[in-house]
């Protein structure tokens, strides 16, 4: 009788194994999968707590986006404490009202009885006195109508009749004059007023009655005038040896458009243009703004870079990141700017070694943030929806691709230090700017182009002419070729 086959172990054992490679290679490949989504996740959460921590002071979000919850206005934290008082410092001249030499009336008070002994006094006992003054506006006086009359002459030789021209401004059988046109266009662009508020204000106060229409006209005559005036500012601007220069979004006729500043101290220029990256042209000498890199493409012109952009964000790595690079760029920053304010005010420029040792801290700080981010774990890119593939360079932290712009631009960053003409911030062109919001937040936006373009001629002459210290009303009613001689550049 045969006996039956040896049973063999390994039979068995072969597909158990092949199984439990199987299941372990499942394994890891969803353990790396939960991996890959977690370090994705964690990315994300950071980045949320990050824009929670943004706020106007450590980043370029307004101070309207701060909400309720907004920390109480402080010394600015983007300065360095001075340790004095606020408000006025000493030798500051001040605004404070003064008694006026000339007065328009008097009014005399005497004493009734004496504080003695209760006698009767009369005005001729007076002495002496002291005296206050009160300034107030006139009342009101009924408008002061001019006529105007063109006679008609006629010849005594041929006999011909001849009738005098009206002056120019003098159009209609009836209009507004000059002075009442210039108070209207000041407050709708200078003061922002709505139209329907603005007519309701002409006629509470000053009884005059308006309409919307007469409103719109009076401010599109004032722009037609006025826009050579525009034009010559804009050609100083560019040739301007430093020049500020921003821009904003700005609805009109309800799409976003934009609004360009280039601004000097003594000179402001408003441009409407349908793409933010319409630059301006014909620039030469420095222009100074916050590295929005079409700005790079401008050409015949050097550039500076805006510092309170940059300490803003180093503020925001220092509170959010706790990077301590950030921390010491900072001070060097601040430390280097009240350098060239007091180099400034003595009207020297800085000793080169000082520069020297400036640029020197500057690098070994860039080292040693770059150093600090070649250490960091690599960012996960964030998750992507559909089958698309990421694509372009790999993702990079916010501290570290600061750090590369300013060792990229370090020349235009600290231009400032060799070039006193050269401002440390880019505030002159944002302050500009930042009335543009101002005017969107009472008025709303514009419902043509045409209109916007309005605002921007009379914007600029207006930011010009208080710039200039020029009268708002005299500038509104002056001839714009004696106002373009009158502009003082620099």
């Amino acid at each position: 009788m045969s006996c039956p086959p040896a049973h063999d172990s390994r039979d068995e054992a072969a597909p158990v194994a092949e199984d439990a490679a199987s299941v372990n290679a499942i394994l890891r490949d969803q353990n790396a999968a939960q991996q890959t989504r977690i370090a994705q996740l964690e990315a994300r959460i950071a980045e949320l707590e990050r824009q929670l921590g943004l706020n106007s002071g450590n980043s370029g979000k307004p101070p309207s986006s701060d909400g309720l919850k907004k920390k109480p206005v402080r010394v600015s934290s983007l300065r360095e404490r001075s340790g004095k008082k606020p408000g006025g410092q000493k030798g500051h001249p001040g605004e404070t009202l003064r008694q006026s030499e000339s007065v328009d009336a008097t009014i005399n008070h005497f004493p009734k009885a004496c504080a003695g002994c209760g006698e009767a006094l009369s005005e001729a006992m007076a002495t002496d006195h002291i005296a206050r003054q009160v300034f107030d506006l006139p009342e009101p006086q009924p408008l002061i109508v001019t006529e105007h009359r063109a006679h008609s002459c006629r010849c005594a030789a041929c006999g011909t009749q001849t009738r005098a021209d009206f002056p120019p401004d003098v159009k209609a059988p009836v209009q507004y004059g000059a002075r009442i046109a210039g108070i209207v266009v000041y407050l709708l662009h200078g003061q922002f007023l709505p139209e329907k508020r603005l007519a309701a204000l002409m006629a509470d106060l000053f009884g005059v009655q308006l309409s919307t229409a007469t409103i719109a006209a009076m401010s599109q005559n004032c722009a037609a005038r006025f826009e050579s005036f525009a034009t010559a500012i804009y050609a100083r601007i560019a040739a301007a040896a430093v020049k500020h220069l921003d821009e904003t979004g700005l609805r009109i006729g309800g799409k976003t458009q934009w609004l360009h500043i280039a601004a000097t101290v003594l000179l402001t220029f408003y441009r409407i243009a349908s793409k933010r990256g319409a630059m301006p042209e014909n620039l030469t000498g420095i222009g100074l703004h916050d590295h929005w890199k079409p700005y790079y493409t401008l050409e015949g012109i050097r550039h500076a870079l805006c510092n309170a952009h940059h300490l803003r964000e180093l503020k925001a790595l220092v509170e959010i990141e706790k990077e301590d690079w950030a921390r010491k760029m900072q001070r060097l920053l601040r430390l280097a700017c009240h350098a060239t304010n007091l180099a400034r005010e003595r009207g020297k420029p800085l000793p080169p070694r000082l520069i020297a040792l400036f640029e020197r801290r500057y690098d070994a700080i860039l080292t040693e943030g770059l150093a600090f981010h070649a250490a960091q774990p690599a960012l996960v890119r964030p998750e992507r929806t559909g089958k698309a593939k990421a694509r372009g360079r790999k993702p990079r932290r916010v501290g570290h691709n600061l750090l590369l712009r300013l060792s990229i631009r370090k020349q235009d960053v600290l231009r400032f230090l060799s070039d006193l003409t050269v401002p440390f911030t880019n505030n002159l062109a944002e302050q500009a700017a930042r009335m543009m919001k101002l005017r969107q937040k009472i008025s709303g936006g514009f419902r043509s182009a045409a209109g916007a373009a309005d605002f921007a001629v009379i914007r600029s002459l207006l930011s010009t002419a208080k710039k200039q210290g020029w009268n708002m009303l005299d500038t509104l009613a002056a001839d714009p070729k004696r106002l373009i001689a009158e502009l003082k550049s620099a």
